[in-house]
């Protein structure tokens, strides 16, 4: 038994060794494709494709991404109401529920203020933590919301 304790106290050893002059060297490397289809939904507002809003965006495919990787996507709000909203998105249905933890998605329309039958571009922007671990394919909604103001 005290054998078996020291080999394997020997090999962990070694094996942190390894790892820590790979790193050292910069010759440890890794991947892990994480492909993705989102749904949008609108809330008292379109999201388009296009600046003309012809064409409806109802899925985002993210395609592959990497750990540390960003990717994003321009997609044009309209208000199609009879008064000003404040805009906001947020996202839901994480699958699996542990993705929210390590991907962000982030826009820069938040409490953009969109007068009525006017359009906005909103820049989508999904982030991967260089730390993500334990799936390798995600799914979640985004919610595009239009409030009155008070």
């Amino acid at each position: 038994m005290a054998m078996q304790k020291a080999t394997i106290g020997a090999l962990t050893a070694g094996v942190i060794g390894i790892v820590t002059i790979a790193l050292v060297s910069g010759l440890l490397s890794a991947s892990r494709t994480l492909p993705n289809t989102g749904v949008v939904r609108a809330t008292g507002i379109g999201v388009y494709w296009d600046r003309s809003c012809t064409n409806e965006t109802s899925v985002i495919s993210w395609d592959t991404l990497t750990p540390n990787s960003t990717k994003s996507y321009v997609v044009y709000v309209k208000n199609n109401g009879t008064v000003n909203v404040i805009l906001s998105m947020a996202t839901d249905g994480w699958d699996p529920p542990a993705a929210s933890s390590y991907i962000s998605l982030g826009w820069n329309c938040s409490g953009y203020t969109l007068s009525r039958n006017n359009v906005v571009a909103a820049y989508l922007t999904l982030s991967v933590s260089p730390a993500v671990t334990g799936f390798t394919n995600f799914s979640f909604d985004i919610i595009v919301t239009g409030t009155e103001p008070a």
